[in-house]
């Protein structure tokens, strides 16, 4: 081509365009800031539109990497509407301004995960927000409030292990006329289907299991709702959430194998929590998959598998120096937050210091079982659990 341009506009302004047919196997990454339009009236146009997912505006509102995310993600969980966030926290903060404001009321389950409680504290004392908690293994009739807008629910708790009754809780909310949001990472969305328990808006982070790799933060709101998703939207918009399109496509690279894995972490997990549930140290298992954890009987209803996180209580006979020296005995598990990579993790809880009225003795571990052979897992618990009961 005769170059018909001075160089350096032609540095900023291409003739190729991509041919249309091009189809492969992997999502497109599709980056964008700005995007462009044909004229001012298309322009002005798909502004009107600006939560129509069949357009684009800004990169902020997604490219059609983010775009195809998002409906990925929803067709999981059976919604039909979806916006990403730059992590889970961020996900859950966004419900809770989208949905709340002075004045109104918001019930989090006394098991809720630990940032998910600080929120509601913040919510509670910056803008006038009354942040509450509630037994997850209790009838929450009697919680409700006139203001009550929101019930948050998280099947199991993440760290305690608890398994409420999500239909329960629903039917008791809808009848007061609040709304239901369901932390539903624990299950990847694979093994609690929590739309058709009742929730309004399903949460995920992506973090964990979609992500599969431990190097990535997302969040993802899914609605069936079209008023749910324009709100959501709305505080989507105002707050500037926005993700970037690499990101986007690790997910994307990673859904096809997302059920084989949490299918290997749930083997993995009980195989490990069996052996476990056999040694000395340990008082109690607390894997929801087990008949003695708190709410099997709702797992076993409403679940088709567990993954890989569960929690222990050890013998009120090893004080927290000797759980912690156990702990750093571990040489496969690593101590880390978070779950849903390859790598098995360990994490110690100060249970008592984050929940009322906790009164199960004992110092309480959380494990996360990743791709390792469990055999190998074992041993480690073995040589690491041998050590502080010689001690």
């Amino acid at each position: 081509m005769i170059r018909s341009k001075r160089l350096q506009t032609a540095l900023v302004h291409g003739e190729y365009r991509a041919p249309a047919g091009f189809s492969a196997c992997p999502a497109p990454i599709q980056r964008a800031s700005t995007v462009l339009f044909e004229n001012v009236a298309d322009l002005r146009e798909r502004g009107n539109r600006w939560l129509d997912r069949s357009t684009y505006l800004y990169g902020l509102f997604g490219t059609p990497t983010t775009y195809e995310l998002e409906a990925r993600l929803a067709e999981i969980e059976g919604g039909s509407h979806c916006l990403l966030a730059p992590s889970g926290l961020a996900a859950i903060a966004m419900v809770d301004l989208a949905l709340l404001g002075q004045g109104d009321d918001v019930l989090l389950p006394d098991n809720v995960y630990s940032p998910s409680r600080e929120l509601g504290d913040w919510l509670t004392g910056k803008f006038g927000i009354t942040a509450r908690f509630y037994d997850p293994m209790a009838d929450i009739a009697a919680q409700l409030r006139p203001n009550t807008r929101l019930v948050w629910a998280e099947a199991p708790g993440s760290v305690s292990m608890e398994v409420p009754d999500l239909d329960a809780i629903c039917a008791a909310a809808h009848r007061h006329g609040a709304l239901v949001a369901l932390d539903n990472t624990w299950s990847a969305g694979l093994a609690l289907r929590g739309f058709e328990h009742g929730a309004d808006i399903v949460l995920q982070a992506l973090t964990k299991y979609q992500s599969g790799s431990s190097d990535l933060m997302m969040g993802a709101v899914i609605t069936r709702d079209p008023g749910l998703f324009r709100a959501l939207g709305l505080a989507h918009l105002h707050l500037g959430y926005g993700v970037g399109v690499d990101d986007a496509y690790l997910i994307l690279r990673s859904l096809p194998t997302l059920k084989m894995r949490f299918e290997a972490h749930d083997a993995g997990a009980r195989a490990v929590a069996a052996w476990l549930k056999q040694r000395p140290e340990i008082s109690q298992v607390l894997h929801p998959a087990f008949p003695d954890c708190p709410g099997h009987a709702t797992w076993k209803r409403d679940f088709t598998g567990a993954g890989g996180l569960f929690s222990v209580l050890f013998d009120p006979a090893y004080p927290e120096a000797e759980t912690d020296r156990f702990i750093d005995a571990l040489r496969l598990f690593k101590l880390g937050y978070s779950w849903g990579g390859a790598t098995s993790l360990c994490l110690p809880y100060r249970i008592q210091h984050m929940r009322e009225g906790w009164d199960r003795p004992g110092q309480l571990v959380r494990f996360f079982i990743g791709l390792e052979d469990p055999r190998d897992l074992i041993a480690d618990l073995d040589q690491a659990l041998t050590g502080i009961s010689r001690s």
